[in-house]
């Protein structure tokens, strides 16, 4: 490691000249709130293409990784978020570049600076050990577990196997090759283009078409079976279980059709070109809203429970996802009650769909009783809008964050609320918004000022009264 480090900072010292002296490097880091490091600046990644020969027994990953991208700037060199690897080939538009190599910053000169607003294409050939990085909810990333391969990367593990701009202000399509040996089976993002089989590998060939956030990536190798179904319009719907829980599998998401016919109605469009989810066999502390393949462990097919969620509910959150999270994506991590928030009150509609009003609002009554517990309050994680950066995932952020959507529901009625949600999906489609933007954009839609509501809910440490519901905070 030392010693990449010193190569890579002679080699910039030699390398440049006149043609960069009106140039400036990429800022190494996009700003976030509370992960400044994360992300980089001066570049705009369009796609990348990851082709990865993976040896699952060893954990050793042979790469080749092309990234397609455009300056932002007048750029002398620029950072990618990326692991420890031994480098085996650079080039930025088919010339050598050099880099410089220091944890997760590894930084590229090329060797003719890129001109603002010019496509440039980086090639990185690599082989190496992926591991998890550590961050403040554990160790995320590419995970061997010994026999198979899952990657969940929020907030920031893509870095861990492939080099990236690690930030959701960032987004990008991708192409994925994953060489496995047989039987293995490799399901990630997007729709399955091919699978070419030789010499006792398979090469699995995905396509994911619509931008996507880093940290949504997923590559899942294992002993998978597929069950494939059809949504609204004919969406493609492909679930891979474990070969021996197809049926169980089977089983816990055979709601999902009926989930996306109501989100649908409810948010507009699904945004993307296929659904569906990926159980790896093992039991997971989460799931995860994977761009179009929502990851879950094998506890969401024990018919019960995981923690004090229903398994369909957590069905249901991560499919809702997909509209708030995975296609609208936030724009600062401390903002993050605009994905889960979301998400959890999407749950709560799939309640007041399938079992009616009254079950709708008990879930409501109860969420509220659980966050006004005055212990939250005295622990500083109440409010929502602005979590402490250890506590990204906290209960406040899930079911306050929700109960802030039903407030303004509540608020405005029930044909302005869905017209918000439906236009606020429309309008950040593919892209990003922050808070502000969600109540600017529900002050447009209703003709209300909003601002006190929005104040109260997210930010207040202690939870406003629903006179609405009879429900109020305890003294």
């Amino acid at each position: 490691m030392i010693r990449k480090i010193i190569l890579g900072a002679l080699l910039l010292l030699v390398v440049g000249g006149a043609a960069f002296a009106q140039m400036g490097p990429g800022a190494m880091g996009l700003g976030d709130d509370y992960f400044p490091n994360l992300g980089n600046g001066g570049y705009d990644v369009q796609h990348y293409t990851l082709d990865l020969d993976v040896d699952v027994e060893t954990n050793t990953i042979i790469a080749h990784v092309t990234i397609e991208a455009i300056a932002t700037q007048d750029l002398s060199q620029f950072t990618l978020d990326f692991g420890d690897f031994n480098i085996r080939g650079l080039t930025v538009n088919d010339q050598l570049a050099v880099y410089l190599q220091d944890g997760t910053e590894f930084t590229v000169r090329p060797v003719e600076p890129l001109p603002n607003g010019e496509p440039f294409t980086v090639d990185i050939r690599y082989i190496g050990t992926p591991e998890p990085i550590q961050h403040v909810i554990g160790a995320i990333g590419w995970i061997n577990y010994g026999e198979d391969v899952y990657v969940a990367s929020e907030p920031a593990g893509a870095a861990s196997f492939y080099p990236v701009n690690d930030h959701p202000l960032d987004k990008a399509t991708y192409s994925f090759r994953i060489t496995v040996p047989e039987p293995y089976v490799v399901a990630a993002n997007g729709l399955l283009q091919d699978t070419i089989t030789e010499d006792g590998d398979t090469t699995y060939v995905w396509e994911a078409s619509d931008p996507m956030a880093s940290y949504l990536v997923t590559i899942n190798i294992g002993d998978f079976v597929v069950q494939t179904g059809e949504g609204p319009d004919g969406l493609p719907i492909r679930n891979y279980f474990p070969s021996h829980l197809a049926a169980e599998g089977e089983a816990a998401f055979a709601r999902q059709p009926e989930m996306l016919e109501l989100f649908t109605e409810l948010f507009g469009p699904y945004p993307f070109e296929a659904y569906g989810a990926v159980v790896v066999d093992r039991v997971l502390p989460f799931a995860l809203e994977t761009q179009t393949l929502s990851l879950f462990g094998t506890g969401i097919l024990d018919g019960e429970t995981s923690g004090s969620t229903p398994d369909e509910l957590i069905v249901a959150h991560e499919l809702a996802h997909q509209w708030f999270g995975d296609s609208v994506s936030l724009s600062q991590w401390r903002e993050i009650w605009l994905n889960e928030g979301f998400a959890t009150y999407a749950q709560l509609l799939w309640v007041e769909h399938s079992q009616g009003e009254e079950a709708f609002e008990a879930n409501i009554a109860g969420y509220y009783s659980f966050i006004a517990n005055p212990v939250f309050i005295t622990q500083g994680t109440s409010a929502p809008g602005n979590p402490p950066p250890d506590e990204l995932f906290a209960s406040a952020v899930y079911v306050r964050g929700a109960l802030t959507l039903h407030a303004l529901r509540l608020r405005v009625g029930d044909e302005v609320f869905f017209d918000i949600l439906r236009t606020y999906a429309e309008r950040y489609r593919y892209g990003n918004s922050s808070t502000a933007d969600f109540v600017a954009l529900a002050e447009e839609v209703s003709g209300e000022e909003l601002s006190a509501l929005f104040n109260a809910w997210l930010y207040d440490p202690v939870i406003p009264d629903m006179p609405e519901l009879g429900l109020s905070a305890p003294e």
